[in-house]
């Protein structure tokens, strides 16, 4: 019942040669509809919403696939709509990213994101949020899969 546009969230994680990687855990995290994070250092706690986890982590399978339900992500004072991505195996932090709204006029005022020059770089973390068709309510669907620098080896 969380407020926001709610939006399904897949991709895979894949090694460098394009392997699906098993056993990845995929952790996001993000800010509601109001901008709040679900964090004790937040200033806008206040109008957290309640009914939002604001994080969610899921283990890949076989195919390195996950799944989120979560919502289109929103602006708040000095970023644009991003959502936060680690992830861990074995223990280890293999990678730390952020997604972004392919089409949102904010991006480029984004620090972040205009520190991201090299264009094929930034089109790789910047998707699409696309409305599912024949959805009642309005559904987004929303793939953003991510390749690892690593070798089939090390996984």
């Amino acid at each position: 019942p969380a407020v926001g546009e709610v939006t399904h969230l897949t991709g895979k994680i894949l090694d460098a040669d394009g392997n699906p990687i098993r056993n990845a855990l995929v952790e996001i995290w993000q800010c509601d509809h109001s901008g709040a994070y679900l964090h004790s250092g937040d200033t806008n706690r206040k109008n957290a919403d309640g009914n939002f986890q604001g994080f969610g982590r899921f283990l890949t399978g076989s195919t390195g696939e996950y799944y989120f339900r979560t919502i289109k992500p929103v602006p708040y004072p000095g970023r644009t709509p991003h959502i936060h991505f680690k992830i861990r195996k074995t223990g280890k932090d293999l990678l730390t990213t952020q997604c972004y709204v392919k089409g949102e006029e904010r991006n480029d005022r984004d620090q972040i994101y205009r520190s991201i020059r090299d264009p094929k770089a930034r089109e790789a973390i910047t998707i699409d949020f696309a409305p599912i068709p024949k959805s009642r309510t309005g559904e987004l669907a929303a793939n953003f899969n991510l390749v690892l620098g690593i070798t089939p080896e090390t996984t």
